[in-house]
């Protein structure tokens, strides 16, 4: 459920700021989000801000803040009625079949001697695959493995994925063995 810090009635509760050199002062918190590596917090410090005119007011500023590196509790305060604003469950689908793989292929060049270039094409999320070469369609890693000195990455699956397309699907030497 999402709520909102301008709903009637809200009360932002104070929350310890740790500041950069380590000092702790009392804000307020507004609000929470939560994200998908952990929840962030909308809190305010009261400052002093300098007029033109050589005055000085007070003034509120507010910043996110992770509450694991900048934010301690005041003992006995709940933060249960400060409004969250929290992810979607995943779907069903994306909790069965787990995050989507990138897709397309790279190819790594390897150098090579007397003119014959070498490399090897990898799959998008291989470990291995260059971050900073091109990203090829499926065509043209095929059109790449088909050429000499090409070679499959067979630690990520190109070579298990491509080979099929490559070599063809025929089995034995009729095609009518199955």
């Amino acid at each position: 459920m999402t709520t909102s810090p301008d709903e009637p009635g809200f009360e932002p509760v104070p929350i310890r700021v740790v500041l950069p050199d380590g000092q702790e002062i009392v804000g307020r918190v507004y609000a929470r989000r939560q994200l998908p590596e952990g929840w962030i917090y909308l809190v305010s410090i009261s400052v002093y801000w300098n007029l033109s005119d050589g005055h000085v007011e007070p003034v509120e500023y507010r910043m996110w803040l992770r509450p694991q590196d900048h934010l301690r509790p005041v003992e006995g305060v709940s933060y249960d009625s400060v409004p969250a604003e929290r992810l979607e469950p995943p779907s069903l689908v994306k909790q069965i079949l787990g995050p989507r793989q990138p897709s397309g292929w790279f190819l790594e060049d390897l150098g090579g001697r007397t003119g014959r270039s070498q490399a090897v094409v990898h799959a998008a999320d291989c470990a291995e695959a260059p971050k900073d070469a091109p990203r090829l369609s499926l065509n043209q890693a095929l059109d790449a493995a088909a050429r000499p000195g090409i070679r499959l990455c067979s630690l990520c699956g190109a070579a298990q994925e491509l080979d099929p397309d490559i070599r063809g699907f025929d089995i034995g030497s009729g095609g009518d063995d199955l």
